[in-house]
């Protein structure tokens, strides 16, 4: 199947590498394709875990072992697979998981609750063991590679390669922040989007990076989506070396916490919009902000209706300013709205305000906005001081092509 990059598509950052943090990657060639499929992370010993995990009813041996040993909240290794999810693949799934965890373990000289691995690509297919087993021993054998290469062998249908970089200051000290992410369709969240991983030096208690991570992932990957499916593999996780140096932080009341938080956030903002630019098919980037709701909560499940919405979606890649879209999605989201409170918006141009067209309202800059790549969406309900930002993308004939012809 070849896939036409995605015109959203950003190029590769330059990163820097995170002390603590060795990358292999290798072949274990779990699609008949010539390409690495397999990350090995290696992290130094004491390294904190904290994840988010998709709540499909179907998920993945690996994202249920993940999600019961993150609690211990020690990491020493991340093993990404793709091409072949491993999910609704019964105990010989999960057998595939466990022998991995116990092959890196065995290696490293840690207890294999210390491994975590995720899989991604085709569901119902057991994850070949033999193949597992070589890939693993191929990557304890390469030579360390960078963050473009990891990111790289862990797509699957994306159109380019994703990674972000961020750093924060903690009591004068300098600390970095690198992710890598792949996604491009099943997109919804559900707790966690996609698989995605954020690497950083600071020293933080696990306690405290589950907590930051859970918050940032709530206002980041939980507000994107691209088709309205939720995966059965979806995963971000967060690694802490420590190798900073500074002084672990354990709560909002330590020095430079509050730094920390908003660099995870960012980090974490990034990734999840690289996602939303290769959603599969898309043309165009959406931004939809909503306020007046009664709630935060309220407002993102009112945008995320609006940004599911297959006619507003339709809309947009035919860049027609059909504003009753928004409206017809704003009335089924289930959430408190009053038709006569209600106000639409393009690109900074408001269409309708307290339920009616706008007196003298012109298409003419909406229009000229709709033919570019970027898109904002307004929306206000006039109920209270909610507020919430999602962002999604539009929906073309690509995506039919690309996933009808997933499996060849």
């Amino acid at each position: 199947m070849d896939i036409a990059r995605s015109p959203l598509a950003q190029t590769f950052p330059a990163m820097p590498p995170v002390e603590g943090v060795t990358l292999r990657v290798a072949r274990a060639r779990y699609k008949a394709w010539d390409r690495c499929d397999l990350t090995l992370a290696e992290l130094a010993p004491g390294t904190a875990v904290a994840g988010v995990f998709t709540r499909s009813a179907c998920a993945s041996s690996e994202v249920e072992l993940g999600r019961a040993h993150v609690a211990q909240g020690q990491a020493r290794a991340l093993v990404v697979n793709a091409g072949n999810s491993n999910a609704f693949t019964g105990y010989r799934g999960r057998e595939a998981v466990e022998a991995i965890m116990a092959q890196v373990s065995d290696h490293l000289g840690c207890p294999a609750e210390q491994v975590f691995v995720s899989s991604t690509g085709v569901i119902g297919v057991p994850l070949p063991q033999d193949k597992a087993r070589a890939g693993i021993e191929a990557a304890l054998a390469a030579e360390p590679c960078g963050w473009e290469a990891a990111a790289s062998a862990i797509g699957t249908t994306d159109t380019f390669t994703k990674g972000a970089h961020t750093s924060a200051m903690i009591a004068g000290k300098r600390v970095e922040l690198c992710g890598i992410i792949k996604g491009s369709g099943m997109i919804a969240p559900d707790m966690a989007t996609m698989l995605g991983y954020v690497f950083t030096d600071a020293a933080v208690e696990p306690a405290f990076l589950q907590h930051l991570l859970e918050r940032a992932n709530g206002r980041t990957f939980s507000c994107i989506t691209v088709d309205g499916d939720t995966s059965t593999s979806d995963t971000v996780m967060a690694f802490a070396t420590g190798a900073a140096g500074n002084a672990p932080l354990a709560s909002f009341e330590d020095a430079g916490a509050d730094a920390f938080a908003a660099a995870l956030e960012d980090i974490c903002r990034q990734l999840a919009h690289l996602v939303v630019r290769d959603g599969e098919g898309a043309q165009k980037f959406i931004e939809i902000a909503v306020r007046g709701a009664v709630s935060d909560d309220s407002a993102r499940r009112v945008g995320l209706a609006i940004a599911n919405s297959p006619l507003v979606k339709t809309a947009i890649a035919g860049e027609d300013a059909n504003w009753g879209r928004v409206v017809m999605a704003v009335g089924k989201a289930g959430e408190p709205a009053d038709r006569d409170r209600l106000s639409i918006g393009f690109g900074g141009v408001w269409c309708a305000r307290d339920g009616q067209p706008l007196a003298g309202y012109d298409e003419a800059p909406v229009a000229a906005h709709l033919k570019g790549r970027d898109i904002r969406i307004d929306v206000d309900l006039g109920l209270g001081e909610g507020l919430a930002t999602v962002w999604t993308c539009d929906l073309t004939h690509g995506y039919i092509a690309i996933n009808a012809d997933y499996r060849s």
